[in-house]
C-alpha cells in the first residue's frame, strides 16, 4: 500500500493537502512580533523516541541487538541498582513495560552532567520498580536513556551518528538535528511556559528520547515513512510494528507537539505549538488538534 497523501499542523497550525502545504499562525517571537514561520525549527521533544525505535529496530534486524536481550547482560553495571534488570529485556524497554521508574519524575542527585547522560539514571538506582517486567505499561523516559546508551556501545560509536546514517539521510532530512546546539538556531521557533515570562528558545535538553530538533515538514516525511515500508524493510517493518506505535507526542518547558497517523483519512497531522502549561492548557491543545483532524476530514 503506498500513502499518497499527507496533512501537517505546523508551528502553531499548519495544513498540508496532497504533497506537502504549510500553514502557521501566531508569532515566532513574541517580543519582537515576528510571524510564525512554518519552516521554522521545532524541539521536537519525545517524538525524538520514534527515531530511536526506527534505529533500535534496524540494529535487531540485522543482528546486533536481539529483542529478548536481558538489562543487565548489555548494560551490567545497573544490575543491583535497577530492580529487575535480569529480568527486564530491550523489547520491553521499547514498549515501556519494564517497570522502571522515570527519572524525569524523580529528586536530583549530585553528579548529574549531560556530558554522561547515564548519570541521570542515579534518580532510579536502588528504587522499587513500578511493577514487574511484562506486566503493565508506563511511558518511562528511563527506558529510552537506556537504549540510547545500549545502542552507543553496541555500535562504538554514538546512536545519533547512526541515525543521520540510517535514517535521516536516506530521506533527505536536512532540517533535523541531533539537537539544539546542532541546529541552525536562528531559525528554532521561540518557546514560552505559562507563567514564566522569557523566552525558552536558547534552553538546551541534550538528552537522549527529548533532545532532537526539526522543521515539521521533516517530521512528517520521517514519519511517513516509517508506516509506508519506505524507511524500514519488510523485516524491520515488522519487528517494529511489534515493538512500537506510528505517533507520538512531545513535552519541553515551552514547546509541545503531536506526531500522528490517521489511517482512515490516510493522512499525518504533526502539529508544533511554541508554548507549553499546565495539564489543563495540554487539553486545549488535544482538542485544537481533533478539531484540526475534523477540518481535514471535511475537505477530503
Amino acid at each position: 500500500m503506498r500513502l499518497n497523501k499527507v496533512w501537517m499542523v505546523s508551528s502553531c497550525v499548519s495544513i498540508v493537502p496532497d504533497d506537502i502545504d504549510l500553514y502557521a499562525a501566531g508569532w515566532n517571537n513574541r517580543e519582537e512580533q515576528t510571524p510564525a514561520d512554518p519552516h521554522a525549527l521545532f524541539k521536537i521533544a519525545s517524538i525524538s523516541k520514534l527515531y530511536l525505535a526506527a534505529a533500535t529496530t534496524k540494529l535487531i534486524a540485522s543482528d546486533r541487538l536481539t529483542s529478548n536481550a536481558k538489562l543487565s547482560d548489555l548494560l551490567p553495571e545497573v544490575e543491583g541498582r535497577i530492580e529487575h534488570a535480569k529480568e527486564i529485556t530491550l523489547e520491553m524497554m521499547l514498549q515501556h513495560r519494564s517497570g522502571i521508574k522515570d527519572w524525569s519524575r524523580e529528586p536530583e542527585v549530585e553528579g548529574e552532567t549531560f556530558d554522561n547522560y547515564m548519570s541521570f539514571m542515579a534518580r532510579v538506582y536502588d528504587k522499587n520498580a513500578e511493577f514487574k517486567p511484562n506486566k503493565n505499561y508506563s511511558y518511562s523516559n528511563s527506558n529510552y536513556l537506556l537504549l540510547a546508551e545500549i545502542m552507543d556501545r553496541t555500535l562504538g560509536y554514538s546512536h545519533q551518528d547512526y541515525i543521520q546514517a540510517e535514517i535521516l539521510d536516506p530521506l533527505g532530512l536536512i532540517n533535523t538535528y541531533k539537537d539544539y546546539n546542532a541546529s541552525d538556531t536562528n531559525r528554532v521557533m521561540s518557546g514560552y511556559l505559562i507563567g514564566w515570562d522569557p523566552d525558552l528558545k536558547s534552553w538546551d535538553f541534550p538528552l537522549p528520547g527529548g533532545n532532537m530538533v526539526a522543521t515539521a515538514e521533516d517530521v512528517s516525511i520521517f514519519l511517513r515513512a516509517l508506516i509506508d515500508g519506505s524507511l524500514l524493510s519488510p523485516e524491520e517493518q515488522a519487528i517494529y510494528t511489534s515493538v512500537y506505535t506510528y505517533e507520538h507526542t512531545g513535552w519541553l518547558p515551552g514547546y509541545t507537539s503531536i506526531a500522528r497517523y490517521h489511517p482512515d483519512i490516510d493522512a499525518v497531522v504533526v502539529q508544533f505549538v511554541s508554548t507549553s502549561g499546565k495539564e489543563i492548557y495540554w487539553l486545549e491543545l488535544k482538542r485544537l488538534y481533533k478539531r484540526i483532524v475534523r477540518i481535514i476530514e471535511m475537505n477530503q
